[in-house]
């Protein structure tokens, strides 16, 4: 669904077990991220995605430079009933870990519309970057996505200059 909210400016979406080993070499290939992870290890304070994420937050993207001039977005899946104190929240360890490494982060969005009861994906008053529930809100989801893609665009994602390529 993002990828078609965006439209023909984006590349195929990869994923992380594609790219383990390899992960500076395809974030250099672009000025802007959008990444994105589900929740299945619930309750714990690291790897909450249970994904190859887990490896690789910890692991070569700490090895990761030249980061200050990408602009990175993260969405995240998760059920906001049956996981109310945990909502979506790998999300926010994957935004933590980007931001940490000095990236340029966009795509908060309003908590408004969620039956969440907590969430490590909240900064401030807001999430970190775009979460959906395919399980109980994914009538939702499509709307929300197109939504998040326009904000993407008019926060500037696309827009390359100063010292990037």
């Amino acid at each position: 669904m993002i990828q078609e909210a965006f439209g023909d400016v984006t590349v195929d979406p990869i994923s992380v077990d594609d790219i383990q080993g390899s992960v500076a070499a395809e974030f250099d290939k672009h000025d802007a991220l959008v990444l994105g992870t589900p929740t299945w290890n619930t309750g714990a304070d690291t790897e909450r995605s249970g994904t190859g994420w887990d490896e690789i937050y910890y692991g070569e993207m700490q090895e990761l430079k030249n980061l200050a001039t990408k602009k990175v977005a993260v969405f995240g899946l998760g059920d906001q009933i049956s996981y109310a104190e945990n909502y979506a929240d790998a999300t926010g360890e994957l935004h933590d870990v980007l931001n940490t490494l000095g990236c340029n982060m966009l795509g908060q969005t309003s908590m408004e519309g969620y039956e969440h009861e907590e969430s490590k994906a909240i900064r401030g008053d807001k999430f970190c970057g775009l979460l959906c529930d395919a399980v109980n809100q994914s009538e939702m989801s499509e709307k929300r996505v197109k939504d998040w893609v326009k904000q993407l665009l008019a926060e500037g994602i696309l827009e390359t200059g100063g010292e990037q390529p």
